[in-house]
């Protein structure tokens, strides 16, 4: 797990709990460690000390801190609620309700999680985990598709009948989990009931394209806005919205496509379902010239609107290949703001 926790707390009472256990008994990479002992802040500080990791509080009201690596992994240290036992006995699932002493020793496991490690199934530790923490709706999900595991029946029948409570967990937790899911998660939070009152639907866009912001899009559409995404996503989404499939794949086509939707235009052509013009437009990103065959203020105009539609016109004949040359590009411009 991380020995110099085990340095830092060698004299106390402390325990490794959460997913890095979970990953640990699994034999996958252990990156972030959770830790739980009587003094949080005074363990944090001794670490960061040791570490060269910078500590700060993470939650004032649960005392709980966590120190960063340089690297950026890092290290969360919690106040012990009662005993071990009682502490696990707060947390979602079994297989993150397993508690390995850091002096060493045997596993703390009161709800069976080592024994649904190896029967691979997520199990809620209570029925009431979904009232305490609505997230845990989308972790289920998450955990079933990152692990491989499945949800136990009963546990499957508590997130279908507490599905509706999705929907009141803060909005930039739920974007957190949506973000690490993958086609197959997404179908699962539909069949699952979860996605609905998160305003979302599934449809044949989903898979048309891999990265987790044109999921976002693909899946939520307009009602992305509910959710605190960043100005870049967006941007991203009204690239993708408002899009139109090109007419053909014809050169002005392609230049009309991607002077509205670059630098997502490969993302976007998938949204439309026109992915057979793929080719077209990294062709014509290879042959992208270097720089402009005029600049604005060479037009010999008032700054304005007009400078901007005559650069845009010449930009779009040179793509279409009805000019080559500065002179050209002159006489089209004269031309273009004389009619």
């Amino acid at each position: 797990m991380d020995e110099l926790v085990q340095e830092v707390l060698a004299d106390a009472e402390a325990w490794f709990v959460g997913g890095a256990v979970r990953d640990e008994l699994l034999g996958r990479p252990v990156v972030d460690v959770d830790v739980v002992c009587a003094d949080s802040e005074g363990a944090a500080r001794a670490y960061a000390r040791r570490s060269g990791g910078a500590p700060f509080p993470l939650s004032t009201e649960h005392r709980s801190w966590r120190v960063v690596h340089p690297d950026g992994r890092s290290v969360d240290f919690t106040p012990v609620h009662g005993s071990i036992e009682s502490d696990l006995a707060r947390r979602d699932f079994t297989v993150n309700a397993i508690a390995l002493p850091v002096a060493g020793g045997e596993p703390v496991d009161p709800s069976g999680g080592r024994d649904d490690l190896q029967l691979r199934l997520i199990r809620a530790v209570s029925e009431s985990i979904f009232e305490d923490d609505p997230l845990r709706l989308l972790r289920a999900v998450r955990l079933e598709q990152e692990l491989g595991f499945r949800l136990a029946p009963l546990t499957d029948e508590l997130v279908r009948s507490q599905a509706a409570r999705v929907a009141d967990a803060a909005g930039e937790r739920v974007l957190a989990e949506l973000e690490r899911l993958g086609p197959s998660g997404f179908r699962r939070l539909e069949e699952l009931g979860l996605l609905a009152p998160l305003g979302g639907r599934v449809d044949e866009r989903l898979e048309r394209f891999d990265s987790p912001d044109y999921r976002l899009v693909a899946v939520f559409g307009d009602g992305l806005r509910r959710f605190p995404v960043s100005n870049d996503l967006k941007r991203y989404a009204r690239k993708l919205l408002h899009a139109e499939a090109p007419a053909n794949g014809s050169a002005r086509e392609i230049h009309r496509f991607r002077r509205a939707t670059e630098p997502w235009s490969l993302d976007a052509l998938a949204y439309v379902g026109a992915d057979e013009l793929a080719s077209a437009v990294e062709d014509a990103r290879t042959v992208e010239p270097d720089g402009p065959l005029v600049r604005g203020d060479e037009l010999g105009l008032p700054p304005g609107p007009e400078i901007g539609r005559l650069l845009a016109l010449i930009e779009e004949e040179r793509a279409a290949g009805t000019i080559t040359t500065r002179d050209e590009a002159f006489a089209l411009a004269r031309k273009a703001h004389s009619e």
